[in-house]
């Protein structure tokens, strides 16, 4: 099996149960929205005014205030007036959903809430929605295939949205993206409005607003999506956003709603070092993985990621030291806790690592090198801190998956990931070696094609036939994804495996086998009768 180069896109190989790609791409269907009895009333509210609005009656007294507002705000799309609202304004966010799916449902509210402050605030962007069912071609001219999807449209171009789904989110990133990647603060008074709506925030500190640090500070916030960016230039509302600052100094710091609440900036004022603070602290010590921030989580900047799963009554106990030794790791290693009875979440690590979640389990994965471990000792404080020395030096061996070794060979031997060295490319034979998984649907025929060139072989000394089953074991050496593969180690190189076709009769392998193996022609001819 080929190692992934990226965490996401191996977990996503192998099950398809957290669909969380939808951070970083405009189509927000794949995100798991928790849809709740009051977004649905709320969504069939506001589709209930688009239903009256183009019958041009019936009454609105009965909506939320929120949607109710959001109506009078929101533009909706139609057929004849999508491309001339998209032209004709410089700024459209726009939200394509569906009546029936329950994401756009959980979604619809939220965007509303954006649209409505947006608003209150004076922004100049245009909030718009269609019914992407109903005007299909609105949606297929703006290339709109999954529900829900948020288009960000910049004089008719439209720009990838990449933040989050709640309504805070939706309003912090069209903000960045629309010229105001910070907010200033000038009065006492606004600085505890500030406060009351946001617990977590990047601050800076500049004389005047002026100078490169404040340039690189807002181009940080233009770059970041998902943390809101406040500067100010009076000492005394500084001290009120961060109370540790103490002096007139240029600042920037970073606020938490946590115990660590208060991460200051030591280093030098360039947008890359204070990009790399913001997206390394952003974090809690220890992040509890959920649908919503699982996006920002695979990837975050810190390689070396530690998950820890264990029921939620263990994990409150042990929590405390866990946080101990993730601030002994701050911004080197990230720690994050999965809830193991959360099948969605924790499942796909469990199939990659092929284990049950009987007890706890604590695993990691190493960026640098592409890799993944496994804690073997019981997770206390000190093992735990004893795992992460070692995974930050880079002595930790990789975790390879595999089956028990077994203990008999037949006439075709089984291989697993514990003895794959030993039996194929340490071996002094020339090896044929089938690649199957359990789940495979043509692995059968291939199987029977094998056996029987097997059954044909069989007394040859300088060959073997083996098989390995790929859904229960990897090595790094054995390269491939798609099943069944064949492959024919020679003994003289064994580190250039030969790949045969899996389409290959009984009589194409016997052939191939004995062009390889100088097989005489004698030797085929008495064996024919057996195929």
């Amino acid at each position: 099996m080929r190692h992934p180069k990226l965490l996401l896109p191996l977990l996503l190989s192998l099950l398809l149960l957290t669909q969380t790609l939808a951070k970083s791409i405009p189509s927000l269907a794949d995100d798991e929205l928790e849809w709740t009895e009051e977004d649905d009333e709320e969504f069939e509210s506001l589709l209930a005014i688009d239903d009256s609005e183009e019958s041009k009656g019936g009454s609105t007294t009965s909506e939320p205030q929120l949607l109710r507002k959001a109506q009078k705000i929101v533009t909706d799309l139609n057929n004849d007036n999508a491309r001339r609202v998209v032209e004709e304004n410089e700024l459209v966010m726009l939200l394509g959903y569906a009546p029936w799916d329950k994401k756009s449902a959980a979604l619809m509210p939220r965007f509303a809430q954006a649209a409505t402050e947006l608003r209150e605030m004076g922004s100049p962007v245009v909030m718009a929605k269609v019914d992407a069912e109903r005007y299909p071609k609105v949606a297929s001219l703006y290339m709109i295939k999954g529900y829900p999807t948020l288009l960000l449209f910049v004089n008719g171009t439209s720009v990838r949205y990449g933040g989050g789904i709640t309504g805070d989110e939706i309003l912090i990133w069209v903000r960045k993206k629309t010229g105001v990647p910070v907010t200033r603060l000038s009065s006492e008074d606004s600085a505890k409005q500030f406060l009351k709506k946001y617990k977590k925030y990047a601050i800076g500190f500049f004389e005047n607003y002026e100078g490169p640090e404040s340039e690189a500070f807002a181009k940080v916030a233009a770059a970041n999506n998902e943390t809101q960016f406040v500067a100010t230039d009076k000492f005394e509302i500084a001290k009120l956003l961060f109370p540790q600052v103490s002096s007139n100094e240029n600042f920037v710091g970073l606020v938490k709603p946590e115990n660590d609440k208060f991460e200051k900036f030591e280093g030098k004022f360039e947008e890359g070092e204070i990009l790399d603070f913001v997206e390394k602290n952003k974090f809690p010590l220890v992040s509890v993985l959920t649908e919503e921030n699982s996006g920002w989580i695979y990837s975050s900047r810190i390689q070396i990621q530690v998950f820890v799963f264990e029921e939620q009554d263990y994990f409150e106990v042990d929590k405390p030291f866990i946080e101990d030794v993730a601030r002994k790791f701050k911004t080197k290693v990230m720690f994050v806790y999965v809830d193991s009875t959360e099948e969605d979440l924790a499942k796909p690590f469990f199939s990659l690592y092929g284990t049950e979640p009987d007890d706890t389990l604590v695993t990691a994965f190493d960026n640098r090198n592409h890799s993944k471990h496994l804690m073997v000792k019981k997770l206390t404080k000190a093992n735990l801190e004893e795992f992460c020395l070692a995974l930050e030096q880079g002595i930790v061996p990789p975790y390879l998956k595999s089956e028990p070794v077994p203990k008999e060979k037949g006439l075709i031997e089984k291989v697993v990931s514990k003895n794959f060295e030993a039996a194929v490319l340490e071996s002094p034979e020339n090896v044929f070696l089938e690649v199957y998984a359990e789940q495979c649907v043509e692995c059968g025929a291939t199987t029977k094609v094998v056996e029987k060139a097997a059954k044909h072989f069989e007394g040859t000394s300088n060959l073997k036939f083996a098989r390995i089953d790929a859904s229960l074991n990897e090595h790094p050496k054995l390269e491939t994804n798609n099943y069944p593969a064949l492959f024919f180690y020679p003994a003289g190189d064994k580190s250039n495996p030969l790949k045969v076709s899996k389409k290959s009769s009984v009589e194409d392998v016997i052939n191939f086998v004995n062009e390889k193996i100088g097989q005489g022609e004698e030797t085929q001819a008495d064996k024919k009768d057996e195929l």
